[in-house]
């Protein structure tokens, strides 16, 4: 079976140029999270025009979120699922289809817009993907669900389809899928694909937190309740989490990422914000070290007699992601036969996502299995410089970086295929 595939995929792939100018297209008009307008209309676009018109498309699931559906006779149905928001950062690559583009957030401040996680890639390589499973259709039967989820960045896109009904009869009524597929492009070998069985990305948590001093003249410290001192004495306390609380066999963060609390030399004033990250690798230490935040940041509040007790946020939530063994194992099966198994090409240990992903969401909403695969883009001539002078955290830009940018070649064609061949493992006629 595994064979056949690859012949498939290898036959069925289609031209890759449109697919190029498509990407350079993504690239430079990015959007930020909840308000992808133009590109889920491009992505719906696309599909209608130059993939098929077979597709049964719903758009505007959980914001603009798509679920787009090819029944092609009895079987299993497949979802395939790709993101597509950009980040408020400005771009550095220097390429010259880079973003100009500048974006409002939902506070209504002006951003600069990137793709620098790979959203634009894994657009266009789900497309490609399903141009291709089209032309392939007389070999396979079931169902192919392509779902393009918006606001991944903010952990709140796969929630908000589900929550808008997605799967909802009576709402969107989209089937729900056997299997759930992901992938995502990192800063690894182009051409480097890889799964790995079990826990993939750790969950996060963020929050901000606004500490309620008393401000005035900085020369009066007895007539003010610091919230300077608060901020400090919290975040060295936060510190302490994860080496006093944690078991050194387990696996947690804490991250104040932000503080910020006045600006000028001689005044102090009322309140201090902190930003706050964790990430876990197992539920019952995620809900722990959540807790133990929480409690310090009360407790320190307590402690330097604050007005009020402190504001805690919520601002993202991923959950853990986690690879089913057996749907894995058997994408280690047809992985290996198409990409071949080396350190150069496919391998079943790839390493963890650096970041958190909500993806598996449209699954476990449902109880069904998920997988998530990961695919390099860095250039073979700066992975093999940097390899060599020991200088790979150092030298290649990592996800969210102003100088992300997969190279378009041969990324995308393995991005497409790991969709395709995944598709398949499930889909193709016994």
């Amino acid at each position: 079976m595994a064979a056949i595939i690859s012949e498939l995929v290898n036959k069925y792939r289609p031209d890759l140029t449109p697919y190029e100018e498509l990407y350079k297209h993504f690239h430079a008009n990015p959007e930020l999270s909840k308000q992808e307008h133009e590109t889920a209309a491009a992505i719906i676009a696309y599909l209608r025009e130059n993939v098929s018109f077979d597709f049964d498309i719903r758009p505007n699931i959980g914001g603009t979120g798509i679920a787009a559906l090819l029944h092609n006779g009895p079987g299993p149905t497949i979802l395939l699922r790709a993101d597509f928001d950009g980040l408020p950062v400005e771009e550095r690559t220097g390429l010259p289809y880079a973003s100009k583009k500048r974006q409002k957030d939902v506070e209504g401040i002006e951003k600069p817009v990137m793709h620098a996680c790979g959203h634009d890639m894994h657009i266009t390589c789900l497309l490609a993907a399903a141009s291709l499973l089209v032309s392939a259709r007389d070999h396979w039967s079931g169902t192919l669900l392509l779902a393009f989820q918006p606001a991944e960045e903010r952990g709140t896109g796969a929630q908000a389809m589900i929550d808008d009904g997605m799967y909802d009869p009576k709402r969107h009524n989209v089937p729900i899928p056997d299997v759930c597929l992901g992938g995502h492009v990192m800063p690894l070998r182009a051409g480097v694909v890889g799964t790995r069985r079990g826990l993939v990305a750790t969950s996060a948590d963020s929050m901000r937190v606004t500490l309620h001093g008393r401000g005035g003249h900085a020369s009066m410290p007895n007539r003010l309740i610091d919230p300077v001192v608060m901020a400090a004495s919290t975040i060295m306390k936060l510190q302490t989490i994860v080496s006093r609380e944690i078991d050194p066999a387990d696996h947690a963060v804490v991250t104040v990422a932000s503080v910020q609390a006045g600006d000028a030399e001689n005044v102090v004033v009322d309140d201090a914000y902190l930003a706050v990250d964790v990430r876990a690798m197992k539920q019952e230490i995620r809900e722990q070290v959540n807790a133990s935040v929480r409690r310090i940041i009360e407790a320190e509040s307590m402690a330097a007699r604050a007005v009020k007790p402190p504001t805690i946020v919520a601002t993202r939530s991923f959950p853990l992601t986690i690879n089913d063994d057996a749907v894995t194992m058997l994408l280690e099966e047809t992985f290996t036969k198409h990409f071949g198994s080396s350190p150069q090409s496919y391998t079943s240990e790839i390493p963890k996502l650096g970041g958190s992903e909500d993806f598996s969401i449209l699954g476990t909403a449902v109880d069904r299995p998920t997988s998530f695969f990961m695919y390099g883009g860095t250039p073979h001539e700066l992975y093999d410089r940097c390899e060599k002078e020991g200088t790979l955290n150092e030298g290649i830009p990592i996800n969210h970086s102003d100088r992300f940018a997969p190279q378009i070649h041969p990324t995308m064609q393995t991005g497409i295929d790991a969709y395709a061949v995944g598709a398949l493992t499930w889909l193709l006629k016994k």
